[in-house]
């Protein structure tokens, strides 16, 4: 079993800064891509921002310049740190980490941000 939970969401300005967290935990050996997703109210979700296991990343064009994805693998860690937020990256941001054929999402953390 793996369990996903992510942490670090609220309310902040726009211009502020946050940092999510997400830990797995369980029986977890490898995880191959880490991901942050988001879904908005009345919106799809959406990838965010992903890491392979090799440290590549990717981010949706909204995020570039703002986000910063990184992962410490000993800590079985991913993390999302998020600067410059504006009030359209206001969501629920999901963790999703792929672990051989099979993906494990988190429960969400609720990010604000007011005008």
């Amino acid at each position: 079993q793996v369990q996903v939970v992510e942490s670090g969401g609220g309310l902040v300005q726009a211009g502020g800064s946050l940092r999510l967290s997400c830990v797995a935990s369980g029986t977890v050996f490898s995880i191959n891509v880490m991901s942050w997703y988001r879904q908005a109210p009345g919106k799809q979700r959406e990838l965010v921002a992903a890491i392979t296991s090799g440290g590549s990343t990717n981010y949706v064009d909204s995020v570039k310049g703002r986000f910063t994805i990184s992962r410490d693998n000993a800590k079985k860690t991913v993390y999302l740190q998020m600067n410059s937020l504006k009030p359209e990256d206001t969501a629920v941001y999901y963790c999703k980490l792929s672990i051989a054929a099979y993906d494990f999402w988190g429960q969400g953390t609720q990010v604000t941000v007011s005008s």
